[in-house]
Formats: C-alpha cells, sequence, structure tokens
C-alpha cells in the first residue's frame, strides 16, 4: 500500500491541520454552546430594535405643525408643539414609544377581552367586564365630550397610531411572547381606562356582598365589628375649619355617616406664612399599588395656551396631576360609596320581567360575544335594569345570600353615558386659576377624589368634586332591596354642595383619605375613611416648623414612624405568648422595635 506522505509548507515546515483545538475536549456540546451565545446575541440586538428611537427625525402624517421631543437626562419627555392637538399627538406617540405593551393590556381589561390574548383562563374577568359594558359606555361617553375634548382625543389616538404605523423594529418582548399584534388606538380605549381607575378608586359593591354572605354567620353588631368606626377624635379635613359658603338651606336631609377603615394617599398645602420662600407650597404622594412599568409616565407638554407637567396616565393626553406655571395640584382618594347591589325580584309568571315599584319592567337585554384565543368563542347574554347590569352570574359567592326567583343588579356612578370625567382630563392643565380650576372640575364625575390646590398668588384651596349618589333611605350598607325603590338613587350630591375649602384661617389643608366631613355636613358620602393616623402623623410634623421648604415636604413624605402601630405596640408586647418559640420570637421583634 502507499503511504501518504504530509505535506510541507514553505521552508520545509511540516504543516498542522487547521482548527478550533481547543474545543475538541467538548465535542459537539462546545459547538451548540457557541451557536447559542450567537443567537442570543442577535436575539438581544434584535430585541433592542423595540426601544424607543429618541434621535433624529421622524415625518407623521396628521400633525399641523412641527413639534420637538426633548428627552431629559431620566428620559422624562418635554414636548414642544404649536397646537394643543399636536401636543397630545405627540404625547400619543411617545407614550407608545415607552409603554405600548401598558397600554394594550390596560385597555383590554376594561374592553373585556383578555381572552383573546391569554386564552380561557382570563375567561371569568372578560366575562364580568363585558356584563358592566364599560368600554360600550366608554364609546357613548365619547359621543357627549364637547368639541374640543374629542379633538384632543382624536389627537391622541392618531399619535399613537403613527407610532404603530411607522415603527420599523419588532414591537415589544410581551407580544412577542404571545403571538400578539395590536390594533389601532381608539378614543374609547382612553376613556375606558379611566372609567377603570374610578373602579379601583370607588366602591363598596363588593364589600356589600362580602357583608350579606356573613349576614347568614354574624349579627349586625358583630359584622360591624370587623369595619370599625371613624375615630371620634380624628381628624376631618373640613371639620375644624369655617364651613364653607354654600347655601345649606337647599341641601337635602342628614343621611347617617358610618366611616370604614381604608388605605390610601396623601396631599398637603401650605400658604406662604408656613414657608421658608413666603410662597406657597404642595405635596402630593399617590399611594397606588406598586407595579411595572409604573401606572404614572412623567411628561411635561407646552403649546399656545399650555404649559402642564406632571404625571400622565398612560393612554391620556394630558397630566392628570402636577403644575402649570401659576399653579399645582394634587389628589387623593375620598374612598367615596359610588356602588350599590340590588336585588331584583323576578316576574313569577314571566321571567323576562322584574318588579318595580307598582308593577313591573322587562329586563333590556343585549348579547356579547367573547372570542377566545385557541377556543371557541363565547356568547353572553347580558340582562339589565333600572338600577344597573344583571351581575349575579359573575359575583362570587351570590347564591350564599340570593334567595331563588332573584337576581342582582350593580349600580355605579362611572356607568353612566354622561360621565365627563375624560373631558377634564384634557384641560385640567388649561385652568389659569382657582376659579376656573374648579369651574373644569364641575365637569369630574368619577371617581370623588381629593383634590389641592396651591398658586403662585398665595391661594391654597381644596375641593372633592365628583358624583356621590343621595339615596332615598340607607347608606349602600348592605344590598338593597330592588323592587320597593326604598333605596333608590334620586340624585347626586350638587356641585355647590361638595367639601371645599379656600385659603383657611389655618394656611394648611391636609387630606391623608381620613374623613373629609364634620357632625353637620348633610350629605353622605361613605363609610370608609381610613384611620387618621396619617394625617395626623402629617398634621404633627408641618406643625413643627412654620418654615418648610421642599426638602422638609419630601422628609415628611419619606417618614416611616406609624402613629396606629405606637398605638397598638405597647398592647402586643404585653401579651403572654401561647404559640412556642415563634410567637416568643416575634414579641422579643416587637420589643426592640
Amino acid at each position: 500500500m502507499a503511504r501518504r506522505r504530509k505535506r510541507k509548507g514553505p521552508f520545509g515546515l511540516q504543516r498542522r491541520r487547521r482548527g478550533f483545538r481547543w474545543w475538541w475536549p467538548f465535542g459537539g456540546l462546545g459547538a451548540l454552546i457557541l451557536l447559542a451565545i450567537f443567537v442570543l446575541a442577535a436575539g438581544y440586538i434584535w430585541l433592542r430594535g423595540s426601544l424607543p428611537e429618541i434621535d433624529g427625525e421622524v415625518q407623521l402624517a396628521g400633525l399641523k405643525g412641527p413639534v420637538e421631543v426633548i428627552r431629559d437626562a431620566h428620559a422624562v419627555p418635554h414636548i414642544y408643539a404649536e397646537s394643543l392637538e399636536d401636543a397630545a399627538f405627540a404625547m400619543g406617540f411617545v407614550h407608545a414609544q415607552d409603554r405600548l405593551w401598558q397600554m394594550e393590556f390596560q385597555r383590554r381589561i376594561g374592553a373585556g377581552r383578555l381572552s383573546e390574548m391569554f386564552g380561557a383562563e382570563s375567561l371569568g374577568y372578560d366575562r364580568f367586564m363585558r356584563t358592566l359594558g364599560v368600554y360600550r359606555v366608554a364609546e357613548r361617553t365619547f359621543e357627549n365630550l364637547d368639541a374640543a375634548a374629542q379633538d384632543s382625543l382624536n389627537a391622541y389616538s392618531a399619535g399613537v397610531n403613527g407610532f404603530l404605523a411607522t415603527r420599523e423594529g419588532p414591537l415589544p418582548l410581551e407580544f412577542l411572547l404571545i403571538s400578539h399584534e395590536p390594533e389601532p388606538w381608539r378614543p374609547a380605549d382612553s376613556i375606558v381606562w379611566m372609567k377603570m381607575m374610578a373602579w379601583d378608586l370607588g366602591g363598596n359593591a363588593l364589600d356589600e356582598a362580602l357583608r350579606a354572605r356573613m349576614a347568614k354567620l354574624l349579627d349586625a353588631d358583630q359584622i360591624a365589628e370587623l369595619w370599625p368606626g371613624y375615630p371620634k377624635d380624628g381628624p376631618a379635613v373640613l371639620e375644624s375649619q369655617a364651613l364653607p359658603d354654600l347655601p345649606w338651606e337647599a341641601l337635602a336631609a342628614l343621611l347617617p355617616l358610618r366611616p370604614l377603615e381604608g388605605m390610601g394617599s396623601n396631599n398637603w398645602a401650605l400658604s406662604g406664612e408656613h414657608t421658608k420662600s413666603g410662597s406657597t407650597l404642595l405635596a402630593n404622594d399617590p399611594h397606588l399599588g406598586l407595579q411595572i412599568p409604573s401606572l404614572w409616565y412623567l411628561a411635561h407638554l407646552n403649546a399656545p395656551g399650555m404649559d402642564v407637567a406632571g404625571a400622565t396616565l398612560p393612554g391620556m393626553p394630558l397630566p392628570v396631576l402636577g403644575r402649570t406655571p401659576n399653579f399645582a395640584w394634587g389628589f387623593t382618594n375620598t374612598n367615596p360609596d359610588v356602588q350599590d347591589l340590588f336585588i331584583e325580584r323576578l316576574h313569577p309568571d314571566d321571567p323576562n320581567r322584574y318588579l318595580i315599584p307598582g308593577g313591573s319592567a322587562p329586563f333590556k337585554t343585549r348579547q356579547e360575544t367573547i372570542r377566545v384565543k385557541d377556543g371557541d368563542d363565547v356568547e353572553l347574554s347580558v340582562r339589565e335594569t333600572r338600577h344597573g347590569p344583571i351581575v349575579s352570574d359573575t359575583i362570587g359567592g351570590s347564591s350564599d345570600f340570593l334567595p331563588a326567583g332573584h337576581a342582582v343588579a350593580f349600580a355605579w356612578t362611572a356607568l353612566r353615558n354622561d360621565d365627563l370625567t375624560a373631558q377634564v382630563a384634557t384641560r385640567i392643565g388649561l385652568a389659569e386659576d382657582w376659579d376656573s380650576f374648579t369651574a373644569i372640575l364641575r365637569d369630574f364625575h368619577a371617581p370623588q377624589q381629593n383634590i389641592v390646590f396651591a398658586d403662585i398668588h398665595g391661594n391654597i384651596g381644596y375641593i372633592a368634586p365628583g358624583r356621590v349618589p343621595i339615596r332615598r333611605s340607607g347608606n349602600g350598607w348592605m344590598p338593597a332591596k330592588g323592587w320597593t325603590g326604598e333605596q333608590d338613587w334620586v340624585g347626586f350630591i350638587p356641585f355647590a354642595g361638595l367639601p371645599r375649602l379656600f385659603n383657611p384661617r389655618s394656611g394648611r389643608i391636609i387630606t391623608a383619605n381620613n374623613k373629609v366631613v364634620g357632625p353637620r355636613y348633610p350629605y353622605f358620602i361613605t363609610r370608609d375613611w381610613s384611620p387618621p393616623h396619617r394625617a395626623q402623623r402629617i398634621e404633627a410634623l408641618l406643625g413643627e416648623t412654620d418654615a418648610h421648604d421642599s426638602r422638609s415636604f419630601a422628609a415628611i413624605q419619606a417618614d416611616t414612624l406609624s402613629v396606629a402601630a405606637k398605638s397598638l405596640l405597647p398592647r402586643l408586647i404585653a401579651l403572654v405568648p401561647s404559640g412556642g418559640d415563634a410567637a416568643q420570637n416575634a414579641l422579643i421583634r416587637l420589643r426592640a422595635w
């Protein structure tokens, strides 16, 4: 046999077989690792294409003039436009750049369309939202807004859609993971998220259902113990102030007040007599749930007649709370009782009718189709009464307190077609002074909020706008009998009768979801006041000096002392543990706190 001779290279040197010899000990595994690194690197580079493009120019159809967006060191956009509509357009574009998945998820929550993205697991939620019909109401609400508000929301929608039409990179990762493509944005998508914020901040219906179920096991006094009343010595926003100049003679009869513990936010305003600068100061820290990304999105918009900076909600064109060159404002929740459950009695001979005072009425019915990813469509038949939609099948445990031949209807102020809160959201930053500010808030319907105000002229103010129902009797503590009409809503607290203050003698206004009104206030707002501990702590800290500045305000916001804990701690550490080492260790930690 002929032997193969080794080839020699130049100068007679023996050639070696070329290759990545250092991989050989790993065999094919090394190649796979290298390939995986390459794929991951390529995927990372590709996914970075979904990040917002913040440099350069882009041509967008729908703008009336040039718009400049400057991102500061914190990536907060500063929008400079030549018209209010173009500013709203740019806000929509920038929101979509940074928060497209958040916006998509939020609008589908309100529309009851999560199952189109996630499948049958979200059907229960979609059934409930479709039964309420929040998105249908949002669509009708848009038609009731004035032309300026419609123009703003239309321009915002065009901005979102301008981004969708011009983006070149991939969608954000969340879309890719579920193979979902966003639809064009509509004005109702903006409005529906405001209504879902109202759902978060105004309630009581689910507590009504809970108390009704508890009533099978507990008496009224025992149930009341689980919803303790507001302390008699707890501060109220208006209680220690002179009553505002309101037409008290024209106000309705006194309704019972039974406060309930809750959680929430803080805001306060000081006049110049309490500040180092001699100018007013305002602080606000909304305690909404932590989430990633944040519920809020900071932005600054400048256009003719508008220069406003603050916290926007992705999905809305202007800051919900913030400041202008003339004034600042902030929100906390009053925890208003703006929802009621009404037990409707079905007609004994006709299940398509329900009883009303003096007779019966037919249910209004509508059909809803819920599309389900990787599943069949679900058809939903919804009945509506004079009080609202029937939700018996969607409220868990309603059969525990619901007798046969009855159904539960849901009443909520945000389910009205004339809810104009979205209109306020498009113009609150356009006010010039306290009078124009409060005039705009006349259309703030849901949810009721504690709004504090401070301006450059030395004025501070407070108002709690919103629709709060007046009931013929009762206070929404338990589900009401719908067929008697005894606890029907007969109107809303008139705007002139809503709690408000302007330049109080004390020179300070504090709200921390604590009780707002004193014993002479003639309307029922809620039982759900938060305990007074935070308000008391803020009041104490503000009283420690008459020369506050932004640093002292920030220190108050970051304060960690709990008045509630100071009250409870002596009682807790006096306990004799009976639960073994765990209880003993817990007491040791409490004593050291």
